[in-house]
Formats: structure tokens, sequence, C-alpha cells
């Protein structure tokens, strides 16, 4: 998930384009707002203020002072097997990948593929069709066609073999009904009856950090989730050792210092929480996973199929013959290794219709695959690689004097945020003692 989306959700109506309240440190109390008389205002007792930051892991986080004036308390948190995808769903959902099913975009599913009208674009120069300007001009309109309302790219899949596939998001994670299977946070707040902000994807960092902070004296929401995807695009481009890293994290620590004065006046108190959904590890080696797969004595469609993640690849089969080949020739790949079936269930994305694949290939950290499904060319650094490699790590902070012992995963952030949500009610139905005059 690259973008971000925002609207305002409250018992009676859903307003797009709202804002969201930012966060102040747990014991700061809002004793300063007054109205025209210089009597105390009416005040919301808290905020909750989830900020997620892509990419920011515990490894770029573990020796920068990131957040310590307004949010000293941090914690590493395991991530979840896969890319945003299925971390941002397993953050909103409080399930793992299994069970919501939002795990890789693109799967072989040819009966229920909406790509065919894009098949005869195969006879198209290859040299127009894998520019990058290209496939994001024709991802805009087919997304428009499709009614897709989550995150979509078209990215690299071949249009000969496009008719095959079919891509799993076409509803968006950041809004009410958008999971594959069951319910997410905008659910819990819809039936909590609680006024809300989330980010938009149509929009910058920017513009929902300024959307946030023109409405935040309004008071009209009791819970934000704000996701910034920049330091992703980023690292992606410059790698963990740059020193644009540091800089960008400068820059969030300025915006969030932003939205916590902004909270000062309607907001009693603001709960704070800035977190990741992964890491980034530097590529340094690039397999050519696509050409000693091609050269064997077997034909995509007709004896398998596959699809070339950044970090893995996913192979299904037509025939005993093509798994024999293909099994064979992915042993002798060293930068990777098949990732067995209790594995896979371990980190909760064994499928059992083996509906994302039926073998997994898995990089080792550090290696990407090039060419691949999502790119035709190499980037600096990428995540995706097994959840317990160095580099994929999750962060977590906050302003909150504990984190539960039992939040130790990336999905266990949807438990904070619904605590966050009760507690505040619970404040809301407690009158607060009048203030001094």
């Amino acid at each position: 998930m690259k973008t971000e989306q925002l609207s305002i959700h409250s018992r009676e109506s859903a307003v797009s384009g709202a804002a969201v309240e930012p966060t102040l440190p747990h014991c700061e109390r809002n004793a300063r707002a007054t109205d025209s008389n210089g009597l105390p205002a009416k005040v919301k007792p808290a905020l909750a203020l989830f900020i997620m930051v892509d990419a920011m892991g515990w490894e770029i986080l573990r020796h920068d002072s990131f957040g310590q004036d307004f949010a000293p308390l941090r914690k590493r948190l395991d991530s979840v097997f896969g890319y945003s995808s299925t971390c941002v769903p397993s953050i909103l959902s409080g399930r793992w990948p299994v069970e919501h099913r939002n795990w890789c975009y693109f799967v072989h599913d040819p009966k229920n593929s909406p790509f065919r009208s894009l098949r005869p674009l195969r006879w198209l120069p290859r040299a127009l069709t894998s520019r990058r300007i290209f496939r994001r001009w024709l991802t805009k309109l087919v997304r428009v066609q499709l009614k897709f309302r989550g995150y979509f790219d078209l990215y690299n899949i071949p249009f000969r073999h496009i008719h095959q596939y079919d891509f799993t998001e076409k509803r968006s994670p950041l809004q009410p009904g958008g999971m594959n299977r069951g319910e997410n946070i905008f659910d819990f707040l819809v039936a909590q009856h609680t006024p809300y902000f989330v980010s938009d994807p149509a929009r910058s960092e920017e513009q929902n950090r300024d959307a946030l902070l023109a409405q935040l004296g309004e008071g009209q929401v009791e819970f934000a989730f704000l996701y910034w995807p920049g330091l992703d695009g980023l690292l992606h481009r410059v790698g963990n050792d740059s020193p644009e890293i540091p800089a960008k994290l400068r820059v969030y620590e300025q915006w969030i210092q932003q939205l916590l004065t902004a909270a000062r006046g309607p907001y009693e108190e603001v709960q704070l929480y800035v977190f990741s959904d992964h890491g980034m590890a530097n590529c340094d080696e690039h397999v050519d996973l696509m050409q000693r797969i091609e050269a064997l004595p077997l034909r995509m469609e007709r004896d398998y199929a596959v699809v070339y993640d950044s970090t893995m690849a996913r192979f299904w089969f037509f025939n005993d013959r093509a798994r024999d080949l293909i099994t064979a020739e992915l042993k002798c790949v060293p930068q990777g290794r098949i990732v067995p079936d209790a594995e896979l269930e371990q980190h909760h994305t064994l499928f059992t219709d083996r509906y994302f694949g039926e073998l997994i290939f898995l990089m080792r950290e550090g290696v990407l695959i090039v060419p691949s499904h999502m790119g035709e060319r190499p980037i600096r650094a990428m995540h995706g690689y097994h959840p317990f490699d160095k580099h994929s790590y999750a962060a977590l902070l906050t302003n909150q004097p504990d984190i539960p012992a039992t939040v130790t995963a990336i999905p266990h952030i949807c438990d904070l945020m619904k605590r966050a949500v009760l507690l505040a009610r619970k404040s809301k139905a407690v009158p607060a003692e009048p203030a001094p005059v």
C-alpha cells in the first residue's frame, strides 16, 4: 500500500475529505482551551492517533533518535510474510493472511481474470509496454474501468499472459467492508459510532497532513489513521544507508509535532502510536529466475503458471512433469529456497486451496529477482523477505506508559486501536471535574 486515504465518518454520515486530530504526550492534559468569555471550552476527552510510516523498520530506527520527544517508548515487532499487500490488511484487521486472504496481488485464476481485453497489447513493442510511464498510464485507465477501490497496479505482468491472472485487492482495506474476508478496524469504528479520519490514497503525504491540520481545531474525530508511504519509496530508490533516510525521518518528526500542537486545543489527551509494517533490505545481488525457468522444456499456460514477485516466485502446476522439472531447477538456485508447507503454516500463509500458489520460492535477504513481474529493472532496496530476516522487523513507538506484552507482531496493532477507542469512549462517559477558575 503506497498511498493514503482521507475521510471522516460519523454516526449519521460519512464525509470524504475530512481530517483528524494529532497527538500529545500521554501526561499532557489540555488546560488551555477557553471560549470567548475566557471560560473553559468544551473539549473531547481523547484522540487516538495512529500514524503508519511505511518501511520504517526496526533496523532503521534502532540507532536513530526518531520520536524520542513525543513517543519515547519503542518496541520491535514481527512483520508478516509478504508485501504491503498483506502487511496493511493484517494491521487493519488484526488477523493473519490465511484468515483475511489479502496476501499477494496477482494470482493464477483465468476463469475470473478481468484482464482479457488487455491481451491484444502483447503485439505492441516491448520497448514501449515495459516502460513504467506506460504501465502507470494504463493502470489508471484500467482501475477506473474495472471499478477497483483498493490499491492497483499492473506492474510488469506480460500482456501475452495477462488473461491468466486475477488481482486480489479489488476493495480498499482502508474502508469498511474492504477486506477479502472478515472485518477491519473501520468496520469496528462504524459499529462503535466513532467518528474517524483515514488517509486518502489519492492524495500525497503533504496533502493528507494539511487536510488533517486544517480540521484539527474542529475536534470532529475521535480516531485517526494517517498513512505515510514516502519513506518506502525513498528506500526503494536509495537504500537504507543513504543520508536521505534520517533526513526524511526528521521531516516526519516535524509533521508529527505540528499535529500534536494542533491537537492541544480540541483534545484533553492524545494517545499516539507511530509504527511501521516492515523494514527494508539493500539489494546487492540480482537473479534472473525467469530465464532459468523459461529455458526448461515446458510451456507457460500449458504446463505451469507463475508470478515472479520481487523476492519470491509462486508456481501452479498442470502436470507432474512440470512440477518435477521446476522443483529440480529451483533446488539448483543457491540464492533462494523452496518454503516448506510447515514453514508457511508457521507464518500463517499456508492456503489450503493453494490460491496464491502451489510452490513458493523465496529469495535470500538482499537478493532481487530481475526482471520480475513487478519490474523490469533493479531497485536499490526491497522488502518481502522472510519475516525473521534482520531487515524485516517493524517498529512501534508510543507516548503511552506501556505496550502490552501480548503486542509482538503487526496484526496486534489492531488490538491497540480497539483498546484506544474503547478507553476514549469510557473517558467520555465519565464527567470531568470542573477546571479551577
